[in-house]
């Protein structure tokens, strides 16, 4: 039975405030860009409209500057929640207003049917439900004329246009735009990662579960718990880097390699990608066994004589892939998994102080995953098994 005290005390819990995940950085970012926004569409409205339609109007655009600079990501803060909301609301005000006057009781009403056909329009913005309240309780010019439409539209338009310059600008992507999975094979199968752990269908059936609305976009909080699901792993994988399964022993060319003295290396030693050098010996780019054959094969057009002359004359520097996907030497192994299953590649240079010391394969990562399950397996063979249950009964 649950202790009066402890409940009471889960009770009063809510009312502390949450852990921060934001640094102080950030918290300048915000700040000095939501007061930048205001000081530009409050001025812009101003030598629009005049002073007292700025006044009356500038209340909502404070609360919807902290959700735009301050939680851009929440789906609260995205472009067409703003400008739905403020169309949507600007317009019921009005017509509540011509149709029921400048009363308390119109006010109310025009948040009510506002909030409702913010739902509708899946453009929920609470600083909506303020341009409710400007308009509905504005001045008397209301009462003729749809006066706050055009202002109120401005407002939104230039918070919007400061939030979209400045938010990039300081290297935060706005608006999160739905991500969307590389196609990389062509075919209807899902993503590897997607295949056995949480899909979009789970998450969607998960959020009708829970029926109440989340300020956060459906590509965030699936981003949340694929990455939640990783350090999990993490955990449980212990301390396996990469520095420990990679091959050591590379073979590699250079930009001035021929494809003919490549294709050599890599038949020799049964490889199918060759890192390739620059002059300093840093990591210029990678070839591939496929890539190699295409450009040694040539077009049919032409003779083969002329076909073998130009595989002797092309250089790696020519035909090679780059810049390369690299991984740190020192890099915990579970970053290799959607790095090697979801992205299409099949090996990986690895670098340590910027120079390559290894490769790692789609091999080497499988490799290593058994031997951490070799190592956590509990074996027991049938007849020690046996043995310890005579010896119990007994």
């Amino acid at each position: 039975m649950t202790r009066p005290t402890s409940s009471l005390r889960t009770w009063l819990g809510g009312f502390l405030p949450a852990p921060t995940t934001t640094r102080p950085r950030e918290w300048l970012r915000a700040s000095f860009g939501a007061a930048l926004a205001i000081l530009c569409s409050a001025e812009i409205c101003r030598q629009l409209f005049g002073e007292a339609i700025t006044l009356q109007l500038i209340g909502p655009l404070g609360a919807s500057a902290i959700l735009l600079f301050a939680v851009s990501s929440g789906a609260l803060a995205q472009p067409w929640s703003i400008v739905g909301s403020y169309l949507t609301a600007s317009l019921v005000a009005s017509v509540t207003v011509h149709v029921a006057g400048q009363t308390l009781y119109a006010a109310s009403l025009a948040i009510g049917a506002s909030l409702l056909l913010m739902y509708l329009l899946r453009c929920l913005h609470p600083p909506g439900g303020a341009v409710a309240l400007c308009v509905t309780l504005g001045s008397p010019a209301s009462e003729q004329t749809f006066f706050a439409l055009l202002p109120v539209l401005v407002n939104a338009a230039c918070l919007l246009s400061c939030a979209l310059l400045y938010n990039n600008l300081t290297r935060v992507r706005y608006p999160k735009a739905p991500t969307v999975a590389a196609d990389l094979h062509h075919t209807l199968d899902p993503d590897p990662q997607t295949r056995a752990g949480i899909s979009s269908e789970d998450l969607q059936q998960a959020l009708e579960d829970f029926g109440e609305f989340v300020d956060v976009t459906r590509e965030d909080l699936e981003e949340i718990m694929r990455s939640t699901q990783r350090h999990a792993l993490r955990r449980s994988m212990g301390e396996i880097r990469v520095s420990q399964i990679m091959s050591r022993d590379l073979r590699c060319g250079t930009v001035n390699t021929t494809v003919d003295q490549a294709l050599a290396t890599l038949k020799q030693h049964r490889l199918r990608n060759l890192p390739v050098l620059d002059e300093a010996g840093h990591l210029a780019g990678i070839i591939s066994i496929v890539d190699l054959i295409g450009k040694s094969s040539g077009s049919g057009r032409f003779s083969l004589l002329g076909r073998l002359r130009r595989r002797r004359e092309t250089l790696l520097g020519e035909v090679m892939s780059s810049p390369v996907t690299t991984i740190d030497s020192n890099a915990h192994v579970v970053e290799l998994i959607p790095l090697l299953s979801g992205q299409g590649l099949h090996c990986l240079p690895v670098l340590e102080q910027g120079r390559l010391v290894g490769m790692l394969t789609q091999t080497d990562l499988i490799a290593g995953l058994q031997q951490h399950l070799l190592r956590n397996l509990d074996f027991r063979f049938p007849l020690e098994s046996d043995h310890r249950q005579k010896l119990a009964s007994a």
